[in-house]
């Protein structure tokens, strides 16, 4: 029953492509025009493809070839798009109020209340929000109030790390793309390996990739002459996501929170692409049982509206002065409307949506394990944050040429499937669908994406 109520909430006949080519002459247009008159800075400004119309993990064009998204927006629409019950809060919160400017206001109140409420363990029942629009924002804002509760200034990273665009939060990414011509950057960062033992650079034949890299961290925090004297916080992503959909270990993060506990350093993991249920868990880092100081979050929280935030301990946020952090925009009443009632579809017992991310995760890996594609050098992840690393040949892992992931991006494009690749060669295709997604369609996608694979 819950299968069908799920797939109602999608066009019927996604995948369907009705255009001869693609894009189609509409599409073409709009591409154009955009192109003329839209900066392409963006992440996905030149890919071809333009929405018109959505209805959960589906999604049409301006010519009405409609597609199945495994991509949720970037992981931003957790309980599809457009859901009823969310046009529904949209609907009567425009009603009531809508911008508040920043005096108080009760759907943003009772967010932070609710927030409170579902925060890993370390933060739930004793935190402060403070709301921003993006990840970014979100980020921008956890290394200022890091620096200013300790008194320190150095904030720790790790390679393959993206936390934002701007000034500080663009100093803690390491994508070249983002970086490379728009520095300097923020000061005092460092920037350690992470766990990503696929490509790990060290010898994991005595410790793992997740030992090694939290050791190192922890020598830098704790040992002298490391010139990491001064650090405020080490900022951490819980499942890496640019940089290639990464799951470290529990133990990498309980290594971590040793070693701040030692030094003085606060412990911020990142939630922006990881939390809101998709790995199967309301927040990634539960995982490991960890308890961070501050969290940041973002996307499937705010879904179809703009909503991310920080939230730290009530004794942190103690120390942050009033009034010294304006932000005009955030939380307003449709966006706090609509991040109420996306926690509410996450948290309805009947659709049980986060333990279904689990199973249904587990269920996708084994249908792309079973393509037994040459192309595929490994399939990981945790609940529907999947990433599938492709590589020329499995015993040198080289990436997957450019000329060939082109390719399998126009094929999939072509026959009605949205996949964004992601990764530090760009060879990682990521399976991140809305959690309402149906079985049905999530594997008519996943086998596109194999014939995909069959037909390089």
């Amino acid at each position: 029953m819950i299968e069908a109520e799920l797939e109602s909430l999608n066009f019927a006949d996604a995948p369907k492509m009705v255009t001869p080519t693609y894009p189609g002459p509409k599409t073409a247009a709009a591409l154009e025009l955009s192109a003329r008159t839209e900066s392409m800075a963006r992440g996905g400004g030149r890919m071809p493809i333009a929405m018109d119309q959505a209805f959960g993990v589906t999604f049409k064009d301006p010519d009405g070839n409609t597609f199945i998204d495994l991509s949720a927006g970037v992981g931003v629409s957790s309980v599809g798009r457009c859901n009823p019950r969310v046009v529904e809060a949209i609907r009567k919160q425009s009603e009531s109020l809508m911008h508040s400017m920043e005096v108080n206001s009760s759907k943003r109140t009772e967010l932070a209340a609710k927030i409170s409420e579902i925060m890993p363990d370390g933060l739930r029942g004793d935190c402060i929000t403070f709301f921003t629009q993006g990840g970014s924002d979100a980020l921008e804002a956890a290394v200022k109030f890091a620096k200013r509760v300790t008194g320190r200034h150095q904030i720790i990273a790790f390679h393959g790390g993206y936390h934002g665009i701007w000034n500080a939060s663009n100093a803690l990414t390491t994508g070249t793309a983002y970086r490379k011509g728009f520095g300097p950057f923020m000061g005092g960062v460092i920037h350690a390996p992470y766990p990503y033992a696929y490509r790990f650079p060290f010898d994991t034949s005595h410790k793992s990739a997740e030992q090694i890299a939290g050791e190192y961290v922890d020598y830098l925090l704790n040992t002298p002459y490391t010139a990491a004297d001064d650090v405020a916080a080490v900022i951490v992503e819980p499942v890496q996501g640019e940089g290639g959909y990464v799951p470290p270990s529990p133990e990498f993060l309980q290594i971590l929170r040793k070693a701040c506990d030692r030094s003085g350093a606060l412990l911020i993991v990142d939630e922006v692409q990881a939390g809101a249920g998709r790995t199967g868990k309301m927040w990634a880092v539960e995982h490991s049982g960890v308890k961070p100081d501050m969290l940041t979050f973002g996307k499937g929280i705010g879904g179809d509206m703009p909503m991310a935030g920080l939230v730290m301990r009530s004794d942190l946020a103690a120390k942050i002065p009033d009034g010294s952090q304006p932000n005009t925009f955030a939380a307003n009443s449709i966006s706090a409307a609509v991040a109420l009632t996306n926690i509410s579809i996450l948290q309805d017992p009947r659709l049980d949506l986060v333990n279904r991310a689990h199973t249904l995760g587990l269920e996708a890996q084994e249908r792309i394990r079973s393509f037994n594609s040459p192309w595929v050098g490994e399939v990981r992840g945790r609940g529907l944050m999947i990433g599938i690393e492709l590589v020329e040949n499995r015993e040198t892992r080289e990436p997957l040429s450019r000329e060939k992931l082109g390719k399998l991006m126009d094929y999939v494009v072509g026959h009605g499937v949205l996949m964004i690749p992601c990764g530090r060669y760009t060879n990682v295709m990521r399976v991140m669908p809305s959690l309402t997604i149906p079985r049905s369609l999530m594997f008519k996608g996943l086998d596109i994406f194999g014939a995909g694979l069959a037909s390089l």
